[in-house]
């Protein structure tokens, strides 16, 4: 082989591995740094919510009906509030301190005083009540529940102000900060909703290739929208500017949450197979698994917060390995 054809060898072997990254071991994606137990607690875990600043994790325990309360600093369950009906979403107000929880089997969401944790009141008739989110420029608090709405609330008062019709049961959505939308995943429909939230009503509809669009994030200033299907399972990224699927990537299977990590361009995706995916976003368009890292059975819905830098997994309880919060470091 002469030197130059030896040259054109390298940059061509040079090409392949810049554009087929090579897939990283589980140690070189996440650390897991611990596992805090939550004993006596059975069954399904759904969604988190965070106390960044006071350093809580709230857990929606929705097959044991109560509401789990981790310590952050201290890694360790602080409390196990009952009372709730298959808790699904939660979410923390930290400039009202207020807790809201959303119940699915009790049709209502519960507001809670931030610091006691005692019930301040109840938001009735809203069946299947699940995911939250909160608007902090209006000060609402959007609850997706029934056979298709988002219900709204005033975030002081609880007070409802209205619904937004949907073609189907809301799952994961998410609201635009600098703008008005607010994208829905309507499972049944086979669609993101994008709802303006000044209209209060749908303005398009996405299709989605895949069935089962549970999960979802947002990368709003690259103009991204990140959804998760089970079936076939695949990561679906939209531009939210055209409504256009941009890339696709295979993912592991019974995703119930995803996560983008904006400091580390990476995606996490959380699978109840017993994994989660680490998507790399080489840019707008074009992604890469970089690797999985194995977790627990039915694993499937955890809380990205980068103010500590941690990814937070549930693991339900199995065999005679008590539930627990699996606490992770991105390396």
């Amino acid at each position: 082989m002469t030197l130059t054809q030896a040259s054109i060898a390298l940059s061509i072997l040079a090409a392949a591995v810049l554009s087929h990254p090579a897939h990283a071991g589980p140690d070189e994606l996440l650390e897991l740094v611990k596992n805090i137990p939550m004993t006596a607690v059975s069954g399904r875990i759904d969604h988190f919510g965070v106390d960044a600043a006071g350093g809580r994790l709230f857990v929606a325990a929705l097959g044991n009906d109560t509401l789990e309360v981790i310590d952050l600093k201290a890694s360790r369950r602080a409390r196990s509030i009952p009372g709730f009906g298959e808790p699904q979403g939660v979410l923390y107000v930290p400039k009202l301190d207020r807790l809201y929880v959303a119940n699915g089997s009790a049709s209502r969401v519960d507001v809670l005083d931030g610091t006691s944790l005692a019930r301040i009141r109840s938001i009735e008739g809203l069946e299947d009540a699940d995911n939250l989110r909160y608007d902090g420029a209006a000060q609402k608090v959007y609850v997706g529940y029934g056979k298709g709405a988002l219900k709204i609330l005033d975030a002081a008062t609880g007070d409802a102000s209205g619904d937004i019709a949907l073609a189907g049961h809301p799952e994961s959505f998410q609201l635009e900060q600098a703008g008005a939308r607010i994208f829905v995943n309507v499972p049944t429909a086979r669609q993101v909703a994008v709802v303006d939230r000044a209209k209060r009503a749908v303005v398009a509809a996405w299709k989605v290739s895949a069935a089962g669009n549970f999960p979802m994030a947002l990368d709003e200033s690259g103009r991204r929208l990140f959804v998760g299907a089970r079936n076939p399972g695949v990561l679906l990224v939209y531009d939210i500017d055209t409504g256009k699927v941009v890339a696709e990537q295979t993912i592991g299977g019974d995703t119930d949450d995803l996560f983008f990590d904006a400091a580390r361009r990476l995606i996490y995706v959380v699978c109840g197979e017993g994994r989660i995916d680490v998507v790399q976003q080489q840019d707008a368009d074009r992604y890469a698994l970089r690797g999985s890292v194995r977790t627990a059975p039915r694993a499937r819905t955890g809380l990205w917060v980068p103010d500590t830098g941690r990814l937070y997994v549930a693991a339900p309880a199995s065999g005679g390995s008590p539930a627990q919060v699996r606490s992770y470091q991105p390396r």
